[in-house]
């Protein structure tokens, strides 16, 4: 035995752990299939711009413990999350708030917006909100759920809103004032100089080997460590033995712009059915439109988001936590927890969908764990 923790996958998860077995004095090798490091919060280096190559993400938390953690690694800048709606052309700010409550309806105070919300409310005849169509039109009325939130929902989940479960729309921020920050978190940011410098940072005197595929190597890989941490899918693991889970995968269409400025925005929605995408992003605005001196960067890079049913070879990103899916990861589970020497971790390992702070706190939790 060479290494006291072998940790399959390099994200987040992953190199919290690394990180803190290693300040504890363990050895630790890590392993990745692929080539970098920093798993989906990998950034890479695009004329002179750090473009979130898995989609955009947006550091939030009110954890003071993974605040304090995770800014040992990197400061981070003062970006705010505040998306645009685009439907066939008309603006809304998201979250929904009063902006969007008085561009929708002509409403100027928060009686008004609450007054039309609970009228389309009682018309559509919801007491005890079933699916996210009901729970969607509690939260904001008919006109809202029509325009900003259906086209979206369905494009993003392929499935009709009257068929996915009420929780999803929960997390969705309703507000009655004036308020453009998406995320109501204490502290909020990007890290300076992308998340793979971060992540770099983490891993900084750890052993790594990219490129190598864990499950086609496990064997080999096992004999090197006393004990395993894996963060993949949970079912590849047992070699889908019990059958797949389900996930939504996501395809990014990627371009440099010979412009300065394309949308304004960083995040901007497309909320109706027949545009394509989800949304688009525009990389350089997590940053202010500048590079590292300060200087204002005259191109742009944007990525358009497509949503698809991830199948066997894609990336697996959104967890379809139905009522099936439950069923068959906790039987997955059962046989992890029979697994003596292997931990499992993350959004893949656990089916779970996680945001980067509730990541970090699980990570946090299970040295934790290990370590007293």
């Amino acid at each position: 035995m060479m290494y006291d923790y072998l940790i399959v996958g390099t994200g987040l998860f992953g190199a919290v752990v690394a990180q803190q077995m290693k300040a504890a004095g363990k050895s630790v090798l890590m392993v990745d299939k692929r080539l970098h490091i920093a798993g989906n919060v990998y950034t890479e280096q695009i004329e002179g711009i750090h473009v979130h190559t898995y989609g955009a993400h947006i550091f939030h938390t009110n954890n003071q413990r993974v605040w304090d953690y995770i800014t040992q690694f990197a400061e981070f800048n003062r970006f705010t999350n505040s998306p645009v709606a685009n439907y066939h052309g008309e603006l809304y700010s998201l979250p929904f708030n009063m902006y969007t409550f008085h561009k929708m309806w002509g409403v100027v105070t928060p009686e008004e917006a609450a007054a039309k919300i609970e009228e389309q409310r009682q018309a559509a005849g919801i007491t005890e909100p079933k699916n996210l169509e009901e729970q969607a039109i509690s939260l904001v009325g008919t006109d809202i759920y029509q325009k900003l939130i259906r086209g979206y929902t369905e494009k993003q989940w392929g499935r009709p809103c009257d068929q996915l479960p009420a929780f999803i729309i929960k997390r969705l921020p309703v507000r009655l004032t004036f308020d453009n920050n998406y995320f109501n978190a204490l502290y909020q940011g990007i890290p300076v100089g992308g998340y793979t410098r971060m992540v770099a940072n983490m891993l900084d005197g750890i052993d790594v080997r990219l490129g190598v595929d864990y499950l086609e190597n496990k064997a080999e890989l096992d004999a090197l460590a006393q004990k395993v941490v894996y963060t993949g899918p949970i079912d590849a693991y047992f070699a889908f033995r019990l059958g797949e889970l389900e996930y939504r995968s996501v395809r990014f269409e990627t371009e440099v712009l010979d412009k300065s400025n394309f949308q304004g925005n960083a995040a901007v929605n497309y909320t109706d059915k027949e545009t394509p995408w989800t949304r688009i992003i525009e990389h350089k605005w997590f940053e202010f439109g500048r590079d590292a001196a300060g200087n204002e960067l005259p191109k742009t890079v944007i990525s358009r988001e497509y949503s698809s049913e991830w199948k066997p070879g894609d990336e697996p990103y959104y967890p379809i936590n139905d009522e099936k899916n439950a069923k068959l990861y906790s039987e997955y589970k059962k046989l992890a927890e029979q697994e003596e020497n292997v931990i499992f971790g993350g959004r893949l390992g656990e089916y779970k969908y996680y945001d980067m702070d509730a990541v970090i706190a699980s990570a946090l939790e299970l040295c934790d764990s290990i370590t007293c």
